[in-house]
């Protein structure tokens, strides 16, 4: 009888622990980004001749759709986003998470669409990239 109790815990205990391991990256951890060599495009970004807001083409990647906004003001990019982005499972809503916020920092950095791969988001970085130049491009660049 004992036998079975400690052999039924551990089965439970096994079952549980397997269960619970994720097998996709958590937000929590610090994002892997490859760097462009030499660049620093804040220096040589043209002035936009148009202030307001400007959306780019949606641009459907493997995962879906990916739309960026981007707002100009005083002849610079002061405000990128991302307007619809792949959220079809918790992975696409956690490589999002931590991916987001630095392709938009990066834009606004880079003042243009030549912005960093971010890792784990390829098709993201991707559709990003190719929906923020229409948007530049809208504004006057």
């Amino acid at each position: 009888m004992r036998r079975t109790a400690v052999w039924m815990l551990g089965t439970v205990t096994v079952l549980v622990l397997l269960f619970s391991y994720h097998t996709w990256t958590s937000s929590r951890f610090a994002p892997s980004r490859v760097a462009v060599a030499g660049r620093d495009a804040t220096d040589d970004a043209p002035d936009l001749p148009e202030s307001g807001t400007f959306d780019g083409d949606p641009v459907v990647t493997r995962l879906g759709a990916v739309q960026v906004r981007i707002t100009v003001a005083g002849g610079r990019i002061a405000l990128a986003e991302a307007l619809r982005v792949p959220n079809r499972d918790r992975h696409d809503v956690l490589v999002n998470e931590r991916a987001l916020p630095i392709l938009n920092a990066e834009a606004v950095e880079a003042q243009s669409a030549q912005v960093e791969l971010v890792s784990g988001a390829t098709l993201t970085w991707q559709g990003y990239t190719q929906s923020l130049q229409p948007a530049i491009d809208r504004a006057g660049a």
